[in-house]
């Protein structure tokens, strides 16, 4: 199978190009290489004759038209989006541009290559969304999301999800486009992009610096490693019911600070400090504005008809994290250097 997979040099979608190209399928990597993507997280697949990389910004439907027209992909993984919560909160106006109107130019490019192509019956047009479109759940354990909870975004970028997802929707039921969903919950593991919550731990930890957690640390978030979360997604591209949706959880349920502790006692005990622990260093900070209290993900659809379950136990994952980021300095490093990394966002009321 062909794969064009947009977002592919950022963290997930990278993992995704990694895995497919080891699996033997060609993937077109399409990346307008914005600050949070890097080429390095493809660097293996790189050397694969399977793999070729296009710059583009997915807003640009000349460009689109063009990468369809020359690689005639078989099925497509939307994952470009702009991700970062925080930087939503300072600047909503990119995230309105990429995540809706780059999805709005996808789908329309996808479209016309498919009209163009007769319709292929096995062309398919995956879409990768976040449940943080559900909007927040309350503490009860038995409660979670499913693929019919009602869409209840509160920020400006699950706002902007929600919008994409409601679109990749409209147009398989207006013109039949053959379209897949997923949503998935809190994505971890190596390449992260260090300005989310578990990089962020683990560098500052080693800096010495504080480890900032958002209000008392309460609020509840359900982990799933990236590497699983790929290998779910090629499993829905290729056997996801038409028009269907995917809910992808790591069935990990943590507070940020039962999170930020786990993480601490990895630390502790790989690379210990002279004295203390590094929970030492946890510092609490003003909540963020519309900070959602809980997510949960009931994965029950893909299980049952796909037969699809993380591997990995949170344990396990955070632990492969960690010792990644104390392995692979020379990759995180550079990126600290980049805007807004490693500072406070999304403060804006």
């Amino acid at each position: 199978m062909k794969l064009l997979v947009t977002g592919g040099a950022g963290f997930i979608g990278s993992a995704v190009v990694r895995l497919a190209v080891a699996r033997g399928h060609s993937v077109v990597n399409v990346d307008a290489l914005t600050y949070a993507a890097d080429l390095r997280n493809v660097t293996e697949a790189a050397a694969s004759p399977l793999y070729v990389f296009e710059q583009a910004d997915i807003r640009v439907r000349s460009a689109l038209d063009r990468i369809y027209a020359v690689h005639q992909p078989d099925a497509v993984m939307h994952l470009a989006a702009e991700s970062h919560v925080d930087r939503s909160i300072d600047g909503p106006g990119d995230f309105v541009e990429t995540n809706i109107t780059g999805t709005y130019q996808m789908l329309e490019a996808a479209r016309a290559y498919w009209v163009s192509r007769g319709k292929p019956e096995k062309f398919r047009f995956h879409h990768i969304s976040t449940d943080e479109v559900f909007g927040s759940l309350p503490a009860d354990p038995s409660v979670k999301f499913t693929e019919d909870t009602p869409y209840d975004p509160r920020s400006p970028y699950s706002a902007s999800k929600a919008a994409s997802d409601h679109l990749v929707r409209a147009w398989h039921e207006t013109y039949a486009l053959p379209v897949v969903l997923t949503n998935c919950s809190n994505n971890y593991g190596p390449f992260h992009f260090p300005e989310k919550l578990i990089p962020v731990i683990i560098l500052n930890a080693l800096a010495g610096k504080p480890l900032p957690i958002y209000g008392d640390g309460s609020n509840i978030r359900d982990w799933l490693y990236v590497e699983d979360h790929a290998d779910a997604l090629l499993l829905v591209v290729e056997n996801g019911e038409l028009g269907r949706s995917y809910n992808i959880g790591g069935e990990n349920e943590r507070t940020n600070l039962e999170l930020v502790n786990s993480l601490c006692a990895i630390l502790d005990r790989l690379q210990p400090k002279p004295q203390g622990s590094y929970s030492d260093q946890i510092t609490f900070v003003t909540d963020r504005p519309g900070h959602d209290v809980r997510y949960a993900i009931d994965p029950s659809r893909i299980r049952a008809e796909l037969g699809w379950r993380p591997s990995v136990t949170l344990e396990e994952g955070l632990e492969r994290t960690v010792r990644w980021y104390l392995d692979n300095e020379v990759w995180w490093r550079p990126l600290q250097d980049r805007h807004g990394v490693g500072q406070r966002l999304g403060v804006r009321g």
